[in-house]
C-alpha cells in the first residue's frame, strides 16, 4: 500500500514543498506560542492559577443552592 501512495506522490509536480511548508507552519506556531507565554504578565498568571481555589470569581455568584 505504501508503494502505491509513494508512486502517486512522486507523480505530483511540486510535492516537495508540502513537507517544508508543514514544518514552517509547525515551527512558527510553537515559536509564536512560546513568545505569547513568555510575554504574559505574571499577575495575570497568578490570578488565573487561583481561580480553581476560589468559591467565586469577580462578581460571579455561586447560586446553585449547594
Amino acid at each position: 500500500m505504501f508503494e502505491q501512495i509513494k508512486h502517486n506522490m512522486e507523480t505530483i509536480s511540486g510535492v516537495a514543498i508540502y513537507p517544508i511548508l508543514s514544518l514552517l507552519i509547525f515551527f512558527s506556531f510553537f515559536v509564536g506560542l512560546g513568545l505569547w507565554v513568555w510575554s504574559y504578565k505574571k499577575d495575570k498568571i497568578t490570578e488565573l492559577s487561583q481561580m480553581p481555589l476560589n468559591d467565586t470569581y469577580k462578581g460571579e455568584s455561586n447560586n446553585d443552592g449547594l
